[in-house]
């Protein structure tokens, strides 16, 4: 049965409102289909993706950390010219004259307090208007892959530096070919289990193999069975295993056994002029000043790129251990240059470091109360001034910093600032590029990683 409609003032309603709406729908643009809208989300989050690993590429470690290109044997190495007589400095009384060293190569371990020493180099680079070998880009020479002169900002054959001291994987011959023959060598090693517990958590989120552990404590866990979790050829897993046998060039995964270790700890001897000690930070400086012929000035130093106390118990007893058997070829290496740092020390005279050591610290604890802003370092959150925000960790803010004084004479002003500047905000003042590094911070400010 057909039904028609009827033509009463409530139709003729209905049928106004139809054509008002035929109307606007006209006017409207048209409707997306839900599939268009998100094959278009797809699309720029792949795109955006991809930025991001272009950009995480450039900014950490490469996925296999292998030789980089070396530079060609024909190529010219460091040719300095004849220069004027150094100034003499007479502060070393047992030594006689001597003259300050100005061309050292830092080869900068890793988790050793070598940020401090970086800032004791900066500061008297800077000082003597030094030449420093700096990376292009990056605040280190592409780690993990060996350093190689190309990778030096500036390069060209033949030229001299008189200071590189940027995270590497050091290849001797490589960095010896950038400074003049009478450079001097330095480097310094840290307790093993200890710079391993450090580098655990500190690089542990930028290692996948540290992400399937889900106790409270990852480390204790790991160390349960280290070897159910790591992989040597893992993303980063150069962290997870004796880092300094790393840092130095060498087969981290070498058998402790192999008479290739004690032939590789034999060559740093010989390379390096001083090994230093963490753990025996302040006596180390002594021995470096003395070799160096500085200032003590030239020495004084506040504590950087120091970590929040972790609310995971330091390792003890049985952990201790573990993490030292887990770290054998650095425990070797480590135990060969503390018995050498203690011959350097006694030869140096034991009542002599006494007195270099505490007058080293009493200048420094006068620096404290002149420059620091209730005297002691505080969390990135407390910290006042961009400036002197310290680089942190992902996922976390974990690196204490400093406030500086807000009225400090002009004799210790620029002094204070230099000594709390962080090694990032240092390597622009000294007019490094860093493009790379500031890129890959923007981005993870913006995420809030």
């Amino acid at each position: 049965m057909m039904h028609k409609w009827n033509s009463g003032p409530g139709c003729r309603l209905l049928k106004g409102s139809l054509l008002h709406f035929d109307w606007v729908s006209e006017m409207l643009p048209p409707q997306k289909k839900p599939w268009e809208s998100m094959a278009k989300g797809l699309v720029l989050g792949a795109l955006f993706t991809s930025f991001l690993l272009l950009v995480y590429s450039y900014a950490v470690p490469p996925l296999h950390a292998g030789l980089a290109s070396t530079t060609p044997e024909a190529a010219a190495s460091c040719s300095p010219p004849v220069l004027e007589p150094e100034a003499v400095n007479r502060a070393n009384g047992s030594r006689g004259e001597c003259q300050p060293r100005r061309n050292i190569v830092f080869l900068k371990t890793h988790k050793t307090a070598s940020s401090t020493l970086l800032n004791i180099l900066f500061r008297f680079g800077q000082k003597h208007r030094l030449k420093f070998a700096f990376p292009n880009g990056r605040n280190d020479f592409d780690y993990p892959t060996f350093f190689a002169r190309s990778l030096v900002r500036d390069y060209r054959p033949g030229a001299c530096f008189n200071i590189i001291c940027n995270h590497m994987r050091f290849h001797y011959d490589e960095v010896r070919g950038l400074v003049p023959p009478n450079a001097i060598f330095i480097t310094v090693l840290r307790d093993p289990a200890r710079l391993f517990e450090s580098s655990f958590h500190y690089f542990g989120p930028v290692v996948p193999l540290t992400w399937k552990l889900s106790g409270g404590d990852k480390l204790a866990e790991f160390l349960q069975n280290p070897d159910r979790y790591y992989d040597p050829n893992g993303f980063n897993a150069h962290y997870l295993r004796n880092l300094l046998f790393f840092d130095l060039g060498y087969d981290n995964g070498l058998d402790p056994g192999s008479p290739q270790v004690q032939e590789h700890i034999l060559e740093v001897e010989r390379r390096f002029h001083l090994v230093l000690l963490q753990e025996y930070f302040d006596e180390s400086l002594v021995l470096l000043k003395d070799l160096l012929c500085w200032e003590l000035e030239d020495v004084l130093y506040f504590k950087l790129n120091a970590r929040r106390d972790s609310p995971v118990p330091r390792l003890s007893g049985e952990m201790y251990g573990r993490a030292t058997a887990w770290n054998m070829l650095d425990a070797h290496l480590y135990r060969h240059f503390n018995a050498s740092f203690w011959r350097k020390v006694e030869a140096f005279g034991q009542e002599r470091m006494a007195r270099e050591v505490a007058a080293l610290r009493h200048a420094n604890e006068r620096m404290r109360t002149i420059c620091i802003d209730g005297g002691h370092a505080v969390d990135a959150a407390a910290i006042q001034d961009e400036a002197m925000q310290p680089w942190q960790p992902l996922g976390t803010k974990s690196i204490l910093g400093y406030n500086l004084k807000k009225s400090i004479g002009q004799r210790h002003a620029q002094l204070c600032r230099r000594m709390l500047t962080p090694e990032i905000q240092y390597l622009m003042d000294l007019g490094a590029n860093l493009w790379v590094t500031k890129l890959w911070k923007f981005i993870r400010d913006f995420l809030r990683w």
